[in-house]
């Protein structure tokens, strides 16, 4: 199943340390424990298997930036396409989000959500289009509403807002 080599292919970013055998069940969080986990401390890197009819999507991706470029390589060699870029400003952590959805359904339906987090001061993140020349568009309108730099982007002028825009209008401390 598709599902399962792509998260395998994934796991290479993710090198678990070497642990020693026991014998103890592998007890997984609710998702209650896993909420209040989340509103403590931020995620951290790795991939999350969902449940397709309740998320929408099959693996939750997070990864630091360093490694999105790897990732999406990744997600391309297995024959996706790529639906979608956006962001998420998260201004009381001083951070934004960049999220990419990637789809394949030849016979096996498996959408995969790719997520990076930069430093809000400093929003910049490697152009993926190298990789999927169509992502072009989509880095663009992101940076158009989140001011996220694409760097290394073949054309990154405005899409949408005019070309003298100083502002980015999706972010929470935008003022109208």
């Amino acid at each position: 199943m598709i599902v399962e080599k792509t998260r395998k292919a994934l796991e290479a970013l993710f090198p678990q340390p070497e642990q020693e055998e026991s014998s103890a069940e592998k007890i997984e969080p609710s998702e209650q424990e896993e909420a209040e986990q989340k509103e403590e401390t931020p995620r951290q890197n790795g991939i999350i298997e969902r449940d397709y009819s309740v998320h929408g999507y099959h693996l939750d991706v997070q990864v630091d930036p360093a490694q999105l470029y790897v990732a999406v390589k990744i997600i391309d060699e297995l024959d996706y396409f790529i639906e979608s870029i956006t962001g998420v400003d998260w201004i009381k952590e001083n951070q934004m989000e960049v999220i990419y959805d990637f789809s394949r359904y030849d016979f096996d339906l498996c959408r995969v959500v790719i997520r990076t987090r930069i430093d809000r001061e400093d929003p910049k993140l490697p152009t993926i289009t190298p990789i999927y020349a169509g992502a072009n568009w989509h880095e663009r309108e992101t940076h158009d509403f989140f001011g996220i730099k694409f760097e290394g982007h073949p054309h990154l002028i405005p899409l949408l807002l005019p070309e003298d825009a100083d502002f980015h209008p999706l972010l929470k401390d935008f003022k109208a």
